[in-house]
């Protein structure tokens, strides 16, 4: 098969690297008190933009083998089946060695990545082993499927401290886990509303999923992630390193944009693509998420 450079950056879904960021929350939020966020000056910054290399190329390795795994499954879909594998412009073995290189590029990034106490290349390798389980099997499994996707998210915050290295403040966390969790849950919620009856026959883990149990479950994360966000934004240790507990008036940010984000699923417009919502699919969600930003970059400016 002829070679597709813009077909194989396509099925690299360099768009998904977005959800890399969460290697950055170490940096931003959990360097010590006392010396400013970036104590460790550029080598913090540069040793984080290694590790969110390592994520990336380690995402996009088991992209591509998810999307050879699922191909036939995905020429079902409406919009699945347009990606570069399942509508053939990128043939499976093309797609498997661009895989190996992308997985082998992603150790040797986490290796540069350094770590401690301990380096990053073996959180990177379990984070690559565990999504090759997910694609594999385990994403079969009602619930599992969503935990899986919440622990890829706490590896990445994991990496992030080790290359500072800093240590993660446990409601920080937490709500990493519950925002996972939630995103996950609307994604299947998502999936269910836009198959319809005919789902099953895309995904079968979604006949087993019923929409008023996503329903509720994406309530409670909704809450547990509100609550343990604003229980870190006012801990001792975030109102030391910030000095003082500004850091609070992010909180209607984050209930804004989990909020508008359950519209979204609701209304079935997009809320089943957090990366496409992030990176501008609605507005309101993208002027929320830049007024927490500014937000949280004034505070930090405070406690520099």
């Amino acid at each position: 098969m002829k070679l597709d450079p813009a077909a194989l950056l396509l099925a690299l879904r360099p768009h998904q690297w977005v959800k890399n960021v969460f290697v950055f929350a170490a940096l931003i939020f959990a360097r010590g008190a006392g010396g400013g966020l970036f104590q460790g000056g550029l080598d913090d910054v540069r040793r984080t933009l290694w590790a969110f290399a390592a994520f990336c190329l380690g995402a996009s390795a088991i992209y591509l083998l998810n999307d050879v795994l699922d191909r036939e499954s995905d020429r079902n879909h409406p919009s699945k089946s347009r990606r570069p594998i399942a509508s053939g412009r990128v043939g499976v073995t093309q797609a498997l060695a661009l895989s190996a290189g992308c997985a082998v590029g992603a150790l040797w990034c986490g290796f540069r990545a350094q770590g401690d106490p301990v380096a990053v290349w073996p959180v990177v390798a379990g984070y690559m082993a565990l999504n090759f389980a997910y694609s594999v099997k385990l994403k079969h499994v009602v619930l599992v499927d969503a935990f899986c996707i919440a622990a890829g998210f706490l590896l990445r915050v994991i990496a992030g401290a080790l290359a500072v290295p800093a240590a993660i403040s446990h409601w920080l966390l937490l709500c990493t886990m519950f925002l996972a969790l939630f995103l996950a849950l609307c994604k299947r919620k998502a999936e269910m509303d836009l198959l319809g009856e005919g789902r099953g026959e895309h995904r079968a883990i979604l006949r087993e999923y019923n929409g008023a149990f996503l329903d509720q479950m994406t309530t409670v994360l909704a809450a547990c992630t509100i609550v343990t966000y604003t229980m870190y934004t006012v801990a001792d240790e975030t109102v030391e390193k910030f000095q003082g507990d500004r850091l609070v008036w992010t909180v209607p940010f984050v209930v804004f944009g989990l909020g508008r984000y359950l519209f979204l699923v609701h209304t079935q417009k997009g809320g089943g693509s957090p990366t496409r919502v992030l990176l501008g699919g609605d507005l309101l969600f993208a002027l929320n998420t830049l007024g927490w930003i500014a937000t949280v970059a004034w505070v930090a400016s405070r406690a520099a």
